[in-house]
């Protein structure tokens, strides 16, 4: 997956760590990095849950690492596409999210004859991040 840098280029997306507050290292974080100007954006989809965790972190956050894709199921699918090194295959992340989504279809049936509330809402969320990341294929 890429997108077009201002500057002109082609900015591919990587998997990169994020560095909050000097302290927090964010590993697995899907991030476009233009290989002419150095920037980076983080991927749209997920930047609301990147928001999110760093602010569960407080202000003054001890040393820590987190694995993103243990917050955002897109991360994830994108971390099993480079560990069948084939992240830039649409194909490919097609099938992953949508073995993913049946993944968690299977648990969230589950977890609904569980009546675990909890369990059932971090599923909705976890399908909720992958239905927005469908729209890119």
């Amino acid at each position: 997956m890429q997108k077009r840098c201002p500057c002109g280029d082609i900015m591919p997306m990587k998997l990169r760590t994020v560095i909050y507050s000097g302290k927090v290292e964010i590993d697995n974080v899907p991030i476009f990095s233009c290989p002419s100007c150095s920037r980076s954006e983080v991927f749209p989809e997920v930047k609301p849950d990147l928001t999110g965790l760093i602010g569960t972190l407080g202000a003054f956050p001890v040393k820590q690492t987190y694995l993103f894709n243990e917050w955002n199921e897109w991360a994830n699918v994108l971390v099993d596409a480079y560990s069948e090194r084939k992240p830039s295959d649409a194909a490919i992340m097609k099938r992953l999210t949508e073995e993913r989504i049946n993944t968690l279809l299977d648990l969230l049936n589950f977890a609904q004859s569980t009546q675990d509330e909890a369990w059932i809402a971090d599923i909705h969320k976890r399908l909720n991040q992958l239905s927005r990341s469908l729209m890119q294929f």
